[in-house]
């Protein structure tokens, strides 16, 4: 990163990502929760190096799509270890997952049943529950899982038809914010494993989801809460003498802290209080960077990230985790804005940092989840260079 900035190799934005940070959450679920296999979620961050990594550690997938299905496929992985997770499914798109082998689909509703039934040869079907997702950041509980009043009838409707279930699904949501979310749905999924058994199913597969954080921003729940909710929850619902097959789908977990994205400040206005400034107001600044919106800071709008800009470079000096020398610096009032014509994209509107000039370079961390996946070329300015570093490099994973 140093090396870029300073030499001036490039002005466009760019972000560092390190392969050995990945191999360091592998390594601590399977040391944390050796019981729940990791399929990891392609949509979070579908960029070939994680896909290649998370072949070579043994994860499965959770694939929402054909594209992502076959991104998968290319890679080699046996179509067992895909597993559909998307409960509303185009017609086509259930074909062709049943002619390329992926069998595991989950569904929330009955006629999701008679369009597996119509266009897939032999589905394993996971029933997604609702689950109470009132302190999560991002609800999904308002577009998918069915409710637990209703879930008999929809394994009444599979048995009718000749559909197999083999288990179910939840997810908390997105930014969960109360670790005891996890053990309250494992409680719903056993209550309604007891109603696919009582049916005659097989039910053999529980899929505890993703929400799961991928870094510490100092708020919030961290890893380590979330087991120590889950693994009594596991130990007490589905212990290991019923043979049940425990899946998860993370994706922010494995890549967020990752990513460290840098972008250029190529234009500022300084924007100064009246003749008169009440209280002796300071002066504060616009900042205008080569990233917004638009492209990785999507997750502003779309999962609800607030980004920590920190100081890369200033002034030729580079300033990378100098956090004693910025503590010492005087703050001023600013905003950040994207480099679009949109007056929508802006990054943060009511941040401090100190006084930038055009040149001077920022960096925001744990940019790896749900960033780059939903870039778009708006106003025709490209996606963010990634490049590949690798910490954990002696590690037999690369």
């Amino acid at each position: 990163m140093e090396k870029v900035v300073r030499e001036e190799v490039t002005d466009d934005a760019f972000a560092v990502a390190d392969v050995g940070s990945i191999i360091r959450q592998h390594k601590q679920w399977v040391d944390n929760l050796p019981m729940v296999e990791p399929f990891y979620a392609v949509k979070c961050n579908p960029d070939p190096v994680i896909l290649q990594t998370m072949v070579r550690m043994g994860t499965g997938f959770d694939c929402a799509s054909k594209g992502e299905i076959d991104a998968v496929l290319a890679l080699g992985v046996d179509p067992s270890r895909i597993i559909y997770a998307n409960p509303c499914k185009a017609a086509s798109q259930i074909r062709y997952a049943g002619q390329v082998g992926v069998r595991m689909m989950t569904f929330d509703n009955a006629d999701e049943l008679h369009k597996v039934k119509r266009y897939h040869p032999n589905p394993q079907m996971v029933l997604r529950i609702i689950t109470d997702d009132s302190k999560s950041v991002c609800k999904f509980g308002v577009k998918f899982g069915a409710h637990l009043e209703n879930t008999l009838n929809l394994l009444q409707v599979a048995k009718d038809i000749g559909v197999d279930i083999i288990g179910v699904s939840f997810h908390v949501g997105s930014g969960c914010m109360d670790a005891a979310s996890f053990a309250d749905a494992i409680y719903r999924a056993r209550r309604v494993f007891n109603e696919g058994i009582q049916l005659g199913f097989n039910m053999r597969l529980l899929d505890i989801g993703g929400g799961f954080p991928g870094a510490d921003a100092g708020h919030g729940i961290n890893f380590h809460q979330i087991v120590a909710q889950l693994r009594p929850a596991i130990e007490e619902h589905f212990p290991a003498s019923s043979g049940v097959r425990i899946i998860s789908e993370p994706g922010r977990y494995y890549v967020s802290a990752a990513y460290t994205l840098a972008v250029t400040v190529h234009a500022r206005r300084v924007v100064r209080p009246a003749a008169d400034p009440i209280n002796g107001a300071p002066e504060s600044f616009m900042y205008y960077v080569n990233e917004g919106l638009y492209s990785a800071f999507n997750c502003v709008y779309y999962d609800h990230y607030d980004p920590k800009l920190q100081v890369l470079l200033k002034d030729g000096v580079f300033l990378h985790g100098r956090q004693d020398v910025m503590d010492k610096a005087a703050q001023f009032p600013c905003s950040v804005w994207g480099p679009t014509c949109d007056s929508m994209d802006v990054i943060t509107k009511n941040g401090k940092l100190p006084e930038l000039n055009v040149g001077d370079w920022l960096y925001v961390d744990a940019m790896g989840a749900y960033t780059v996946a939903a870039a778009s070329t708006f106003n025709g300015f490209s996606r963010c260079q990634i490049i590949w570093t690798n910490t954990e490099a002696e590690s037999l994973l690369v």
